[in-house]
């Protein structure tokens, strides 16, 4: 974490909607002294129960979801656009079928116990506190039901406090 230095979540400056939407993440947690990752471009942060808190979705097919489920922790991993490439096939394919965080050649190291990618700009340790399964009566406007869930594969939402946020010292300099 030489290359990092931590801020408080009160402290960080980033467009969220771009870092989430044109920037993606990755979202990594271990299980069982296995790590796996995927690429999101949903989520959202913000005040609940009086914590901050970050709020990730995750489908029930995916890999990852079985390590968040056996994890307490798990980070969200923010990268330059250089790495769009890498998220894309982060994203693509699963950790099941081949270890794809080999393939990538990204740097895995840990916070704690929580894993993490070294190349990342800004990486925001996460606890989770909280999940439910989206239902499909719960749409009030029933076209995104229809629209984001065609084979009703509704995500998970995980609400989880922000522990930690870790801004790549680099970006610092750069303002």
């Amino acid at each position: 974490m030489d290359n990092y230095k931590e801020i408080k979540p009160e402290q960080l400056d980033k467009n969220i909607f771009q870092l989430i939407n044109d920037g993606w993440m990755l979202i990594t947690a271990e299980k069982d002294n296995k790590i796996n990752t995927m690429t999101a471009s949903w989520g959202g942060f913000g005040i609940m129960w009086n914590k901050k808190v970050a709020n990730s979705v995750i489908r029930p097919q995916r890999y990852t979801k079985e390590f968040i489920d056996g994890s307490d922790t798990y980070s969200l991993c923010f990268f330059d656009k250089e790495y769009k490439k890498t998220l894309s096939y982060l994203g693509s394919v699963s950790g099941r079928k081949e270890d794809k965080i080999a393939k990538s050649n990204l740097t895995i190291a840990h916070i704690n116990d929580t894993p993490y990618f070294e190349e990342a700009d800004m990486v925001i340790i996460c606890k989770k506190l909280y999940s439910q399964e989206m239902k499909p009566e719960c749409f009030i406007i029933k076209e995104l039901d229809n629209e984001n869930y065609p084979n009703k594969d509704y995500h998970i939402l995980y609400i989880s406090e922000i522990e930690k946020i870790y801004i790549r010292k680099w970006h610092l300099v750069c303002k």
